[in-house]
């Protein structure tokens, strides 16, 4: 049987050196744009049980997740999305703290993605949920700090609003099952106009119907809006532009208009939405760099009901981006490598700790002879070597 022992799973990879520079660096720029709204972090298991992320809640397949069995063989998955935990963690540790919560994370999270996707399994994700708030103070809270926390790292994104009971309120209109809907939903996320038209051309031609076909193409500025008011003119419908719509102005006030879009056509896999959603993209990658929403049910199911809305943002997409832009390169070798003489070990290690205490980059030799330790500063460039024996000697490499 072929060993897979020089391989890491499919939709994983390893990191080295300026890819981990990167990494940290991003998440450290996130931490403090989420540190300095007075969001405090969380952080949650990898494991969790199934009942956390059951389908009918989340809107996550079950074949999406990485499943196991505990000793006692109850269902624990690798933690798919990081909102459910930590509904869970506020529901069981913080059911009696001050609201509003302001929660961080960062921590990675995994999906089973079919094979050819062009997605990773095991997704660095940074984000923060706002529990305990409702209405559009919150809301622009949420949405500032997610403009400011991509900002630090990457600032030429476009951020896309939208309204998760806006889809519903036209799906609620057709006689379609909840798997029909489902397909609906998914030919819309993806833009696969020809398999919607399939789904939608089989159903009577209502005012509805006709809706849900230009959904996707409800994208754009300020015209969106009253097109929309034609496609679904019902109270609810009209309802729920209309705050969207105050939402928008309120984004371009804060001198953002130039890069938020409306997109009616934005439907979340993650079923738990509620009202806002919105997402974020920048040129060169090809997927979604942020993604969040108002998901005012979800609590409800953990016994502890609050408005919360929140967001996650792709770390790893982010790295990619910058290093792809050539914003960091390999970390540079140390200053000065400290070889000992026979016999004076412990000195050459104090030698380097008084070194590093100021400031400067050192490693201390492995090597058997001098000639050795030159040789393998000069091949990791090096500029210098301290010999230690009974005096200190400085060699300029």
């Amino acid at each position: 049987m072929k060993k897979n022992n020089l391989i890491t799973p499919e939709g994983t990879h390893d990191l080295l050196f300026e890819e981990c520079l990167a990494r940290r660096a991003v998440e450290n720029k996130l931490t403090n744009a989420f540190r300095t709204r007075g969001y405090n972090e969380v952080m949650t298991s990898c494991l969790e049980y199934y009942d956390v992320f059951d389908p009918d809640i989340s809107g996550i397949s079950a074949e999406e997740m990485y499943k196991m069995t505990d000793r006692r063989g109850r269902l624990i998955v690798m933690r798919p999305d990081s909102t459910l935990p930590i509904a869970r963690l506020v529901a069981t540790r913080l059911q009696n703290h001050q609201l509003p919560l302001r929660l961080f994370y960062t921590q990675p999270v995994y999906r089973s993605n079919p094979g050819l996707a062009g997605r990773l399994d095991e997704n660095a994700q940074a984000g923060i949920e706002l529990m305990g708030a409702s209405g559009i103070r919150s809301d622009l809270e949420v949405l500032t700090t997610a403009v400011e926390a991509l900002s630090a790292c990457c600032p030429d994104f476009r951020l896309e609003l939208g309204h998760a009971g806006f889809f519903r309120e036209l799906a609620r209109q057709l006689p379609i099952s909840d798997e029909q809907r489902e397909d609906i939903r998914s030919a819309i996320e993806t833009k696969n106009y020809a398999a919607l038209d399939t789904i939608l051309d089989a159903l009577p031609q209502t005012i509805a119907v006709s809706g849900m076909r230009r959904l996707p193409r409800l994208f754009g500025g300020e015209e969106v809006f009253q097109q929309a008011k034609e496609v679904c003119p019902t109270k609810a419908g009209l309802e729920m532009l209309s705050y969207l719509h105050k939402v928008y102005h309120a984004v371009q006030d804060l001198g953002l208009g130039g890069r938020v879009i409306v997109d009616l056509g934005l439907v979340q896999r993650n079923d738990y939405y509620t009202d806002l959603i919105f997402t974020a993209y920048t040129e060169g990658y090809g997927d979604s760099i942020l993604m969040g929403g108002r998901y005012d049910n979800l609590l409800k199911h953990f016994h502890c009901p609050m408005p919360a809305i929140g967001f996650g943002i792709n770390v790893d997409a982010l790295t990619r981006i910058a290093l792809a832009n050539g914003h960091y390169s390999a970390p540079p070798a140390a200053q000065i490598l400290v070889y000992s003489e026979n016999g004076y070990s412990i000195k050459a290690l104090a030698h380097a700790r008084a070194l590093t205490r100021q400031g400067l980059r050192c490693e201390t030799s492995v090597a058997t002879t001098q000639a050795e330790a030159e040789s393998y500063a000069r091949s990791l460039g090096i500029g210098r070597l301290d010999v230690v024996g009974a005096q200190i000697s400085e060699v300029l490499l």
